[in-house]
């Protein structure tokens, strides 16, 4: 928690409520630079396509709605501008999530790319009332959070080398006195979010016991099995009986009494190699196996494993080694799932209501 004495002792401005509220570092936040996912004690989480939304996206699936805008205006919030730029950088990285399933799919796709844009309009008028707010309540940020939020960002992207970090914000158009005042808006934005949206959210035992009582098909859980593994791919071309050969080979180890754990270490070829073979509870309903494989583990008991299974591309021996039937969960099992859950909600309806009120404060007009 930063020093008290740091803060300004100027009359005209009261200290940034960051330095009594706020555990720096300790909320998500989003990168105003690459638009790249930070969280607490992680690294680089993801790089956006900012610059293929921008280019590309803009000049086509979106073209119609950006020409919509004056002069590439978008909104006014009180005396601050937002621009379509900075409304396709905010959209790039929910679009590049998605890029992928729906590349095939324009109609879909060009349907996701405006919900984007229009959810970064949101989240860049909320920031404009926040820094407002912030301004008008004559709260001071120390220089020192500011440097300390660029040094350990310095760090963790550019590896500590400034003469890099000052190429490449020279590549992307921006200066350093640009990059620093978008560190210094984040910091004011995680600030005003925590002292106006309550940190400690209490959840009573009824409301956790209503939720259960009225969701309980969420809670339900359908027929699986504790399941262990070992697949012998069959080659991409040429008959399989080699591989063919080695799954009866294993089967034999496994029938004179090798544990199927260290058979699956040593001789599987799926990922679970490492787990020897263990899946872990598998709802068979769910994960839709082919249907040899599906039918020999629902054939088989507790304790009990198969003979060797082939499916189109592999040979496999199972192991179910726990079953259970369908039941619904108890609510002692999901209380603190529930409890979660609600808590999100309640900080998601007490952060709209103080959106809400600063919007009620304030001048907005899209175009």
């Amino acid at each position: 928690m930063p020093d008290k004495t740091a803060i300004s002792k100027r009359k005209q401005h009261r200290p940034c409520p960051v330095s009594d509220q706020l555990p720096l570092g300790s909320i998500g936040f989003l990168d105003p630079l690459c638009l790249c996912v930070y969280s607490p004690n992680s690294h680089l989480m993801r790089r956006s396509w900012i610059n293929i939304i921008a280019a590309t996206t803009v000049a086509g699936i979106s073209g119609a709605w950006a020409a919509t805008t004056a002069n590439g205006l978008v909104a006014i919030v009180n005396d601050e501008a937002i621009t379509w730029k900075e409304v396709a950088q905010q959209a790039a990285m929910a679009v590049e999530a998605r890029m992928a399933s729906l590349a095939a799919r324009s109609a879909k796709l060009e349907e996701e790319i405006k919900k984007a844009q229009q959810d970064a309009l949101e989240m860049l008028v909320q920031r404009k009332l926040i820094l407002h707010e912030f301004k008008q309540a004559g709260y001071n940020l120390p220089e020192s959070l500011i440097e300390d939020r660029v040094r350990s960002r310095l760090r963790e992207r550019w590896g500590g080398d400034r003469a890099t970090m000052t190429r490449d914000l020279q590549s992307r158009g921006m200066t350093f006195e640009k990059y620093r005042e978008m560190i210094r808006e984040e910091i004011i934005w995680e600030a005003m979010r925590v002292k106006n949206v309550a940190r400690e959210i209490v959840i009573s035992p009824h409301k956790i016991e209503k939720y259960y009582a009225e969701n309980l098909d969420k809670f339900k859980v359908a027929d699986s099995v504790k399941l262990r593994t070992i697949m012998i791919a069959k080659p991409a071309s040429g008959p399989p009986e080699q591989a063919r050969r080695r799954a009866l080979e294993i089967l034999k180890k496994l029938d004179e009494g090798v544990p199927f754990a260290e058979l699956a270490g040593v001789y599987s070829e799926d990922s679970f190699r490492n787990q020897g073979g263990d899946r872990g509870w598998v709802e068979l309903e769910r994960e839709h196996y082919q249907p040899a494989l599906d039918q020999a583990i629902r054939a088989l008991k507790p304790g009990e494993h198969s003979g060797v299974v082939e499916t189109d591309r592999a040979f496999w021996i199972v192991l179910v080694e726990d079953s259970k039937t369908s039941h619904i969960r108890p609510l002692p099992e999901v209380r603190a799932e529930i409890e979660r859950i609600l808590t999100e909600q309640e900080r998601n309806r007490l952060e709209k209501a103080w959106i809400d009120r600063l919007k009620s404060k304030a001048f907005i007009r899209y175009f």
